[in-house]
Order: C-alpha cells, then structure tokens, then sequence
C-alpha cells in the first residue's frame, strides 16, 4: 500500500497539471479574445474609410462587426472565468503543497524517532550485555 506521503505528493503533481492546463487555456482565450478585438478595428477604420473593400458593403461589414463585438465580449467573459478558475485552482495547489510539507515532515519524524528507538535499543542491549558479564 502506498503511504499517505506518496499520495499526497501526487495529488500536488496532478493539481499543478491541471493548473498548467488552465492557464493555457486562459491564454488562449486571450489570443482569440486580442484577435477578435484587432478585426474589430479593422472592420470600424474600414467602415471609416473612403473606400469599402470590393464586394464589401458598409451593412455587410457593419453586421461583421456586430458578430465580432459580440463575439469579443463573450470571450472576454469566458477569459475572466476562466481566470477565476486559475487563480482558485492556484491557491487550491498552495494549500496542498502546504499539507504535503507536513505529511512529509511528520514521516520523517517517525523515520528519525523509529532510529533512534533501535539505536538507543541497542545500546541498553550493549550496556545489558556488559554489565552481566563483568
């Protein structure tokens, strides 16, 4: 049976997996958020140009525009959830690397103490032995 030590310490590991997966997450919506918002001045300084591209009319990039807003705004919404989520799981890896640090302390405490029994053990043993054959 694996000790409670070895457990903890791979819960820590998969937590900061899945913290790592979340940040990249995080920073891909921000791309797709920070692309979105480029087309949006793109579609506005088209909209506020002389000339429209050809094919192009100022409805059609208008209602462009519109999806692309709404699109940006959704994104941002899911990027700061989603920031909330890496911020939690952070402080959520804090706290278990923390209990982790006790559980290994505490079994090296009885590691040490079990040592110190057999070597103090030994030495009654030791002294038992010479003091009966004086």
């Amino acid at each position: 049976m694996t000790s409670r030590a070895e457990r903890v310490t791979r819960m820590v590991s998969l937590m900061k997996l899945q913290l790592r997966l979340s940040e990249w997450q995080l920073v891909q919506l921000r791309q797709r958020e920070q692309h979105l918002q480029d087309e949006e001045v793109y579609l506005v300084e088209t909209l506020n140009g002389a000339e429209l591209p050809a094919g192009s009319s100022s409805y059609s990039i208008s209602r462009r525009l519109a999806a692309t807003s709404a699109g940006a705004r959704a994104v941002q919404a899911e990027a700061e959830k989603q920031l909330g989520q890496v911020h939690a799981q952070s402080r959520r890896v804090k706290h278990l690397e923390q209990v982790a640090r006790g559980v290994i302390a505490s079994k090296q405490r009885e590691v040490e103490m079990r040592i110190l029994e057999e070597i103090t053990g030994a030495h009654a043993g030791v002294r038992d032995w010479t003091s009966t054959s004086s």
